[in-house]
């Protein structure tokens, strides 16, 4: 871990260089204004690939009317909402935690929500979910359930996190891939062998930035990134592999090559593209409610979660987790939402890649400014965000998932009651590709398993609510079929 709980202390003596290092807190935290430009840029060049896959998977869905959004206005839309909430969060917060539509959220609205509402009704369902989760920030509710949650717990979400980012990286690069049958449901690359130049490249700049970042080198994950896209568009010019979608053995999601002119204006047609009249006779209102109950209770604990392993990851966060303004971020974190459903790129939250940020040396919020300044860039520069290979990029979400896992050795897994939840938030929350599903999984066997080994009084009475929300979350199918019914 290049980030240890030292990182906040070393410099207590050191005296800050101008307005910038003093607002920041630059020299404060351990780092300096070069180290947080390089963690800017390293976080936007692993989280690029959402300006491309957020459209893919909003765009060209027919809502319960027939309507689609545009891809191009889509991707603007997405771009802007993640610079803008990504500077405004660094500004507030003074964090290094980046902003861009969250890939559980957007799912669910494409898949589920499109059915009963509109486009223009289902992002407005995110704006009120962002309403939400602001006034239980506001209000302090949101902090009280996160100091009711045990240490071991928290340590236990950073480690699956970081097993998370792991698990996208090696999806992302076609390291792993879906077998198509039931076992194994996974394997390696193709037919059980790394087949393709594009997995390979993901294996070389893994190798390549894993022997930068172990010697310590500057800047060792912006260079390996660099590296392996330069080499990338290289072969691309070579052999031209294109897409995987068209050639097997292809490029995911981006192609590492630049046709065209590289600027385009950007679509803005999108914004404030909400309507909340929705037709309650229609859709129901058990279904609206569980929609919204869905949204607020993803949003709630995705956030949480990923804030958690961050700040530990950047040795900002205390013995209980706690780290600097917390509440602050909690606040900005919902008008994420409320801002992602006003420009209908669905909910902007933080984003589990601002790991890669840290780990080259981010741990203020300058290095969002940067960030969101170059995705501000990007709305304009659509066709050169697509150049970096989304295989090149899985490489240093791999590196971060690696550094976030040592944080398992805080955890005294000697008691069994202990052990298992821990075990089932770790497991749970890769296997199931959702930062949600692991916590609730984590929370609810704490209660359970802790209370029947006569534990109960040292188990938080809103823990108590929080494991019984769980219980009707991960229920609300059978639940809404049952009082739709």
């Amino acid at each position: 871990m290049p980030a240890t709980p030292t990182s906040t202390t070393r410099s207590d003596a050191a005296v800050p260089t101008g307005a910038i290092d003093r607002f920041f807190e630059i020299t404060r935290r351990g780092s300096t204004i070069g180290g947080e430009i390089r963690g800017g840029l390293v976080t936007f060049v692993t989280m690029a690939y959402i300006v491309i896959l957020n459209p893919i998977i909003l765009s060209g869905k027919a809502d319960i009317a027939g309507n689609e959004l545009a891809f191009s206005a889509v991707g603007a839309a997405t771009a802007l909402t993640a610079g803008v909430m990504t500077i405004l969060f660094g500004v507030i917060t003074r964090l290094p935690f980046a902003f861009a539509a969250g890939l559980g959220i957007n799912a669910f609205l494409a898949f589920s929500v499109i059915h009963e509402v509109t486009w223009p009704e289902a992002m407005a369902l995110v704006m009120i979910n962002g309403v939400i989760i602001v006034l239980l920030a506001a209000t302090g509710l949101r902090k009280l359930i996160f100091d009711a949650v045990p240490v071991q717990l928290k340590l236990a979400i950073t480690v699956a996190i970081g097993l998370f980012i792991a698990f996208i990286g090696f999806v992302n690069s076609g390291f792993v891939t879906a077998t198509g049958s039931n076992s194994p449901p996974v394997g390696l690359g193709i037919g059980g062998s790394v087949a393709s130049v594009p997995t390979l490249m993901f294996v070389l700049t893994l190798l390549v930035t894993g022997v930068l970042v172990a010697r310590k080198v500057k800047g060792g994950m912006l260079i390996g990134l660099v590296g392996g896209t330069v080499i990338s568009v290289i072969i691309e010019a070579i052999w031209h592999l294109g897409s995987a979608t068209d050639h097997p053995g292809g490029w995911g999601l981006t192609i590492p090559a630049l046709s065209g002119s590289p600027v385009s204006v950007p679509d803005l047609s999108l914004l404030g593209a909400v309507d909340f009249g929705f037709d309650v006779g229609k859709v129901g209102i058990v279904a609206l409610v569980m929609l919204v109950f869905t949204l607020v209770f993803s949003n709630f604990f995705d956030a949480m979660g990923t804030m958690t392993g961050l700040a530990k990851e950047a040795g900002l966060a205390d013995e209980k987790g706690d780290f600097p303004r917390i509440r602050s971020a909690l606040v900005v974190e919902g008008v994420g939402a409320v801002m992602g459903g006003a420009t209908s790129s669905s909910s902007a939250t933080v984003f589990i890649e601002s790991g890669s940020g840290i780990g080259e040396g981010a741990r203020t919020g300058l290095a969002n400014v940067v960030t969101g300044v170059v995705f501000l860039l990007a709305m304009f520069f659509t066709p050169l965000t697509s150049i970096v290979p989304t295989e090149v990029a899985a490489a240093a979400l791999v590196i971060v998932g690696a550094m976030m896992m040592a944080q398992v050795k805080h955890i005294d897994l000697s008691d069994f009651s202990v052990l298992l939840p821990v075990f089932l938030t770790v497991s749970v929350m890769p296997m199931t590709y959702s930062i949600a599903n692991g916590i609730g999984a984590g929370f609810i066997s704490w209660v359970v398993v802790r209370s029947l080994s006569g534990k109960a009084k040292q188990i938080s009475p809103l823990l108590w609510v929080v494991a019984v929300g769980f219980l009707i979350y991960f229920a609300r199918g059978p639940i809404e079929t049952l009082l739709g019914g």
